[in-house]
């Protein structure tokens, strides 16, 4: 697979990652070299890393506890205690190996560290490998509010291995799936076809999907990096997807979602705005509730839980001038931006997902 340029970021993939990586050590005079992992990459992932890993320089590892949970402020106070503790300086270099946890905290970590010092982001799992891998997002949670806090900045390569997905389980598999399918739908039929029939699919054929959901995520962020325009595309399924997450992250009675699990909650209620707003066929949502529902199953949300839910929507990043943005689809690959939706309609949506 050739390597994928993204906004100055070089992102490698497989045989290439670990030749550029240790290229890129050799060619610059990085002072000491940090690896920031949690506590599963630990164990499953930092030694078939380190393996790869060639260099005489001083390495330091910095572990954190794995989950959203603790994708939060008093996690990087942690690792900024650490790299000073360690003697960091501005020529050194912090490797996030990890999921989207790790890659997000790691890269603002860095980004802030003493005005910034280079990273490099190994995403671990399936969700990161397509999403957190490309644009330059970087940030934690503030409370129970997903990615509140945070800067763009891009690291200085990426490595995409597509080995570690075998440490993976498979929730952890179908939750970077979603954000796949997402791509499907924002940007190409043909895309969202091919996961019609994940279950026939080979190892082989996963990296080339992969290798194309990076390619449309970066058709995107080249074009709008900031989130002006085109990027907000790539929030289908999100807003009400982050408020569920959030809500079922922090409520006592509720188990947690991944990520992607509530995404995928997300894109349906989505839908089926989109139907009944801007004329997206009912047989498409229809269709897209059925394949999610193959894949993810259904979780209850009960009418208690509506209020709370869209209450958290007006954190959402999107949001401005006080109105709270949606991202529908007209039809599949053509999405539109800034909608508003009346609550009644978020609540049919919800009572949709739920028949």
């Amino acid at each position: 697979m050739k390597s994928i340029t993204a906004n100055d970021c070089m992102i490698h993939f497989n045989e290439l990652c670990y030749k550029s990586l240790n290229e890129h050590i050799k060619n610059n005079n990085f002072s000491k070299i940090f690896i920031l992992v949690d506590t599963n990459t630990h164990s499953y992932c930092l030694p078939l890393f380190l393996e790869k890993l060639e260099t005489n320089s001083v390495i330091e590892i910095i572990e954190i506890e794995e989950g959203e949970i603790n994708k939060n402020i008093d996690t990087c106070v942690g690792v900024w205690n650490s790299l000073s503790e360690l003697d960091a300086d501005r020529k050194s270099l912090l490797i996030n190996v990890g999921g989207g946890v790790v890659t997000d905290l790691g890269g603002f970590v860095a980004s802030t560290f003493k005005r910034g010092i280079a990273y490099i982001n190994v995403p671990t799992s399936l969700l990161s490998m397509v999403d957190a891998s490309v644009g330059g997002k970087t940030g934690v949670d503030l409370g129970n509010l997903k990615n509140q806090i945070g800067v763009i900045s891009n690291p200085n390569m990426v490595l995409i291995d597509t080995a570690y997905l075998k440490t993976l389980p498979q929730n952890q598999m179908r939750s970077g799936l979603a954000e796949m399918l997402k791509h499907g739908l924002i940007i190409s039929e043909d895309y969202w076809n091919k996961f019609r029939y994940l279950s026939q699919l080979k190892m082989d054929d996963l990296d080339d999907l992969i290798y194309e959901s990076v390619l449309i995520k970066k058709v995107v962020v080249d074009e709008d990096p900031f989130e002006n325009g085109l990027r907000k595309t790539l929030n289908y399924g999100h807003t009400l997807g982050h408020a569920i997450e959030s809500y079922f992250l922090t409520n006592p009675h509720k188990t947690s979602l991944l990520h992607g699990e509530a995404i995928a909650i997300g894109i349906v209620l989505a839908s089926y705005i989109s139907t009944q707003l801007v004329g997206f066929p009912e047989e498409n949502t229809n269709d897209i509730k059925q394949l999610f529902g193959g894949y993810y199953g259904k979780v209850e949300i009960k009418e208690s839980d509506y209020s709370p839910i869209i209450e958290l929507l007006k954190y959402d990043k999107k949001n401005n001038h006080g109105n709270i943005n949606f991202v529908l689809l007209e039809a599949i690959g053509k999405p539109k931006i800034d909608c508003l939706v009346d609550e009644s309609i978020i609540i049919d949506s919800f009572k949709y997902y739920s028949s």
